[in-house]
């Protein structure tokens, strides 16, 4: 069993790491804020240490370690040299008040990135600001809202979110002070045409979809959508969280819509969660760029750089400029890919996608007939009433095969769905020993449906008693 770090502690136990400072810093301190007594740290040796943090991490299984087909997060490998980039001092060992011209090139590094995401998303201008997609969401809504005030229009209340959305586009919209008309989809998974012409209205502000959406298809009535809502005067909003699979292919703003969010690390390959912070910029067509968030990085006459603030800009959503180094972890991903790189990636990311489903449909469930985009959704509600083996027991049982296991039970609009995103990183192999992992699954569903009621079985930790944890959480070690 792997200890705490402050039960490998032992008295008198050391290591160097850090020189002593030359800096006699109680003199700068006032004298009640010094500390009266040693900090409560463990006391290790560097072996220790390193001992303890290897542990830990053969306790974790991440993209390094095998099969990721997170379909929410797209959690993909990420170029190395992507993570060498940031971590140069000119980037690194910078500060965000410093003189203009002591950092030209970070300016420039911002003013390319937004150059770059514009022309890929088909928009007029970009803010790197977002520090993630739910807050660009929320900051591409607060765009909209200011853009219909300006012309008088406070009453355009209502946002509408079709039934597959992701949970944040509601949310961001409640949060943004709208109201949210929910529309269903058609028997293929697309947008329900004939609800959505009921639905808008004097009072719509805006359409927010996402486009493949969350059951993995591209709406082939797209330009219809976007048309029917500028018709009813709302504005269209693209969530970019499936751009990955279009990406160098088809543009949002060739599809009608007016302001995007994208996640840079769903999209161009920057490590997010445990792997680091998250940057959600938003572009917009140009009669909205007045609203956006600043200062945006720009080139000024005689090609230095410098900041511009939009004239009727909502103000910062974050502090400084935005994630910065994320921007600098995107810009070198499409660098080096290149406009056909990016197309290349995205229809790699299509064809692992296909290639999977089609292994698996002979025996899974899909939820929607035909090729699917970046990813695809199986339901197991079939397999659950023949063997009561859940979505939940054949993702678990998942981890038993040393891969991680899909989305579960989301979208919302399918029962007992698992949405399974290979991502393009992925080789023919590795699909290959995942279908075979899954379709032996299928199998013991029917053989020996208890093992699956049981797993994970050979995991460091074994299979968790999840309403019993969220009823009655351990919130202390030890209890």
């Amino acid at each position: 069993m792997t200890m705490l770090i402050f039960e490998r502690s032992g008295q008198g136990r050391r290591l160097s790491l850090l020189p002593e400072t030359p800096v006699d810093v109680e003199q700068y301190i006032p004298g009640e804020c010094l500390r009266r007594q040693d900090l409560d740290l463990p006391q290790l040796s560097e072996n220790d240490i390193s001992r303890h943090y290897t542990e830990l991490a053969k306790r974790s299984h991440g993209v390094n370690d095998g099969f990721y087909p997170l379909g929410s997060c797209t959690m993909k490998y990420n170029p190395k040299l992507n993570e060498e980039m940031a971590a140069s001092a000119g980037f690194c060992d910078i500060h965000p008040l410093q003189p203009l011209d002591t950092v030209q090139g970070c300016l420039q590094v911002m003013a390319d990135a937004q150059k770059y995401l514009a022309e890929i998303t088909g928009m007029d201008a970009v803010s790197l600001q977002p520090g993630a997609g739910a807050h660009g969401e929320f900051t591409g809504l607060l765009l909209i809202k200011a853009y219909l005030r300006s012309l008088g229009q406070d009453g355009r209340t209502k946002i509408i979110v079709p039934d597959s959305a992701h949970g944040t586009n509601p949310a961001s919209a409640a949060m943004a002070g709208f109201s949210v008309i929910n529309v269903p989809s058609d028997p293929q998974g697309d947008v329900d045409l004939a609800a959505l012409k009921e639905a808008v209205g004097e009072d719509t502000a805006a359409l927010m979809l996402t486009n493949p959406n969350t059951l993995g298809r591209f709406d082939k009535n797209i330009l219809q959508i976007t048309q029917i809502v500028h018709a009813a005067g709302g504005l269209c909003y693209y969530d970019g969280a499936n751009l990955n699979a279009v990406v160098g292919l088809v543009r949002p703003g060739d599809m009608g819509f007016d302001v995007v969010h994208l996640n840079l690390h769903k999209t161009f390959s920057t490590p997010h969660g445990g792997g680091g912070p998250g940057s959600g910029p938003v572009g917009c067509k140009s009669f909205l760029a007045p609203f956006l968030p600043g200062p945006l990085a720009a080139e000024e006459p005689g090609g230095s750089y410098g900041w511009h603030l939009p004239v009727q800009c909502i103000g910062a959503v974050k502090a400084f400029y935005g994630n910065f180094l994320v921007a600098v972890k995107a810009l070198s991903y499409i660098l080096t890919l290149g406009a056909d790189g990016l197309a290349a990636a995205a229809t790699q990311a299509v064809l692992n996608a296909n290639y999977l489903m089609k292994q698996l449909s002979g025996s899974y469930d899909m939820a929607c007939d035909g090729l699917c985009m970046h990813e695809f959704v199986m339901s197991l509600e079939k397999l659950k009433q023949e063997t009561g083996v859940s979505a939940m027991d054949v993702a678990k049982a998942i981890l038993d095969c040393h891969m991680y296991p899909p989305t579960m039970y989301f979208p919302l609009i399918v029962h007992e769905a698992l949405m399974v995103e290979p991502t393009e990183t992925e080789s023919k192999e590795t699909l290959d020993q995942a279908a075979q992992a899954y379709l032996e699954i299928y199998r013991r569903a029917f053989s020996d449906p208890e093992s699956l009621h049981n797993a994970p079985c050979g995991t460091v930790i074994g299979r968790v008693d999840e309403v019993g944890a969220a009823r009655n959480p351990r919130l202390k070690y030890g209890d």
